[in-house]
């Protein structure tokens, strides 16, 4: 099936400008359809408009406008789900089981924030008799918010809900790999009557271009990124000169801490699971597995045998249990790093590209030197290194090793040690006796160079909104 070339919006209006690329599906190499490039001009054009509807419009004033234009969105996107799910499994690659849950997931989110629309609330203090200050809580302005590709519904809706819940206008540049679904979604919007044109506007990228004039202008107040760490690290350089707000969720390099009284059936499960889903191309993946040198070759025999047994295959296969990799330059790109484990540490079970589209099959090796890039970077893919620790001690200093803080979790029966464990290891999330556990309610974010800032639940509104401090003495007004 071939799909309506995605466009910009701009100001209400679909937006036909600057050349066209191809989207591609990894499984099996076939065009999808098209896509306009954006460019630096369409992002001051679309900048500008943002800007104008928050200062002329009543958007940024009126809490329950903006509930309602959020349940309606949510509306319009159950009633797209199956065309949004086939979307994200033909561009993005992933199981339709995995679809499901993301599409499902983002709806919930935005209704979430629908509710806390009506709740943003600021407060009051007598400073002395007759002097009192009044902190209003108010929207930040413009919201430019930039989305990757692996999860390109979630991670649009978990920046854009709370952005509009607290009362910005918004900037949105999709990932160039995914410009389809997202543009299914923005159809949504577009659909909802609630929402006034310009509070939402979305210019498709081109290379590095637009993200660049986003960061960059001065339009725009307040940045939502999610990606890699390094990138993180061009925006902050970039925002600095306009000194604009900055939230970014980055990199990871989850550990998954194995102690000898933990229910090891259920630790390979949910390891599996939380090393695998979306073929490790999520930040939050189980990315290392420390385990006690009592248990550890039982633990390796059993984590192999699982990730062995994994289906690799297309997201619309039923059998599959693991979809493709995004394209086939992190294919080639997961390769080398498999060749670069076997050399450095020790193959327990090499993963393998199949015969045809982004596939890989997944990766378990040993490794000891916690220096290695291997273990200090994020790989991005169905890659997971084993190693092993002594005692507890040896194990929260192997999982605080990297530059990373996003996420981690922790496999005992021993309460108390769960306890002193979640509280001594430096990450944002630490799951226990689980792994990837997410939800609207529930704020994430990182520790270190995994970012700065909260996205879902309250917290998530914070990037988005300023304080305002109101000072009122006793006869200063008349009346």
């Amino acid at each position: 099936m071939t799909y309506p070339t995605a466009r910009h919006f701009i100001g209400g209006t679909w937006v036909s400008d600057g050349a066209t690329g191809e989207s591609v599906n990894p499984a099996d190499d076939t065009v999808l359809g098209r896509y306009h490039a954006g460019s630096a001009a369409l992002v001051e054009q679309a900048a500008r408009t943002a800007r104008e509807t928050f200062f002329a419009t009543d958007w940024a004033h009126a809490p329950r406008q903006r509930a309602q234009a959020l349940f309606e969105f949510a509306d319009r996107m159950e009633a797209a789900r199956d065309e949004i799910v086939d979307l994200i499994v033909a561009e993005n690659g992933k199981l339709r089981s995995e679809a499901i849950g993301e599409t499902m997931g983002s709806i919930s989110e935005v209704r979430y924030y629908g509710g806390l629309a009506r709740n943003l609330r600021g407060t009051m203090q007598e400073i002395s008799p007759g002097q009192m200050s009044l902190f209003h809580r108010e929207a930040a302005g413009v919201a430019g918010i930039i989305v990757p590709w692996n999860a390109p519904v979630t991670l649009l809706v978990r920046s854009l809900g709370p952005a509009l819940a607290a009362g910005c206008t918004c900037l949105i540049k999709p990932a160039h790999q995914t410009p389809l679904v997202h543009a299914r979604v923005m159809q949504c919007l577009a659909d909802c009557p609630s929402l006034p044109p310009g509070v939402v506007n979305s210019i498709n990228e081109s290379g590095i271009e637009v993200g660049q004039a986003i960061v960059s202008s001065p339009l725009v107040d307040t940045i939502s990124f999610t990606g890699s760490s390094a990138t993180g690290k061009a925006i902050m350089a970039a925002a600095a000169p306009t000194l604009k707000r900055v939230g970014l969720e980055l990199g990871g390099k989850a550990p998954a801490v194995i102690f000898p009284d933990a229910d090891l059936d259920k630790a390979v499960a949910e390891l599996t699971h939380g090393a695998l889903t979306m073929a490790g191309q999520i930040c939050v993946a189980a990315a290392r597995f420390l385990v006690h040198e009592s248990i550890a070759k039982d633990f390796e025999e059993r984590i192999k045998a699982s990730f062995a047994a994994v289906h690799v295959g297309p997201g619309n296969d039923s059998a599959s249990e693991m979809g493709s990799l995004i394209d086939r330059a992190n294919l080639d790109r997961l390769r080398t790093i498999i060749e670069r484990a076997g050399d450095e540490g020790e193959m327990v079970l090499r993963g393998e590209a199949l015969n045809a589209g982004a596939f890989l099959t997944p990766t378990l090796f040993r490794i000891d030197d916690v220096s290695s890039p291997l273990v200090q970077e994020e790989l991005f893919g169905p890659i997971v290194s084993l190693e092993t620790f002594s005692d507890e001690g040896e194990a929260v200093s192997k999982a605080n090793a990297t530059c990373y803080g996003l996420a981690a979790s922790v496999f005992t029966t021993d309460l108390s040690r769960a306890m002193r464990m979640s509280r001594a290891i430096r990450a944002g999330t630490v799951w226990l006796n689980s792994h990837m556990r997410l939800a609207a309610e529930a704020e994430t974010g990182g520790f270190g160079q995994s970012g700065l800032g909260r996205l879902h639940g309250p917290e998530g509104l914070h990037d988005f909104m300023e304080t305002k401090h109101i000072y009122l003495e006793q006869g200063m007004i008349g009346g």
